[in-house]
């Protein structure tokens, strides 16, 4: 009788543990039962990432972007920088060609044509208004050969009117025939002023 109580004991205590292993069991097949539908909800989460709608969305950043590379605040400021420059109502008024100046370096009196043996021919230009700073050019021309002679620049600044004097020089006899002499502001023609080298 003992020996069976012991067995007996001895098949209690296995078949609790076979029990106990047997909701383990059970238990792991529930967790992964479970771990599956927490596997399916990660792809869920990918796809939602991999929708297009973010990636729509991310094109129209760099078009946000690039609407603040507009020139439109720059080229405001632009015209207002160049505007400074070119000051009050500066202007040429008076193109005058003649053979000697004055004390003011001003043309004497307005000639329209030379002696070929004429050394020096000048040509005075009047301003008026204001400039911080501009530049004034006399192109002349021998029209008969469509030939450039000369061109010279000179920087001014003025804040009156003012007379900037140009002159074209030649040790020899001038060619006879028709000539012109073009006055630019900062690269811009303002004023043309045609003369004719011929014997008086």
């Amino acid at each position: 009788m003992k020996l069976s109580a012991r067995s007996a004991a001895v098949y209690s205590v296995a078949l609790v543990g076979l029990l106990a292993l047997s909701a383990c069991g059970k238990n792991e097949q529930q967790q992964s039962a479970n771990q599956p539908a927490a596997s399916s909800t990660a792809p869920a989460a990918a796809s939602t990432a991999a929708k297009p709608a973010p990636a729509s969305t991310a094109p129209a950043k760099p078009a946000t972007a690039a609407a603040p590379a507009q020139p439109a605040p720059a080229s405001t400021a632009a015209p207002a920088a160049a505007a400074a420059p070119t000051a009050e109502g500066f202007q040429v008024s008076t193109v005058t060609l003649g053979d000697t100046v004055n004390a003011d370096h001003k043309v004497k009196k307005d000639l329209s044509s030379f002696s070929p043996s004429q050394k020096t021919i000048y040509v005075s230009v009047e301003t008026t208004g204001s400039t911080p700073g501009a530049t004034l050019n006399a192109k002349w021309t021998y029209l008969d050969k469509s030939q450039m002679i000369m061109s010279t620049s000179q920087s001014i600044v003025a804040d009156s009117p003012s007379v900037t004097t140009f002159r074209l020089q030649n040790p020899d006899l001038w060619p006879e025939g028709k000539y012109k002499v073009d006055i630019s502001v900062d690269g811009k023609q303002v004023a043309s002023k045609n003369f004719e080298v011929k014997k008086i």
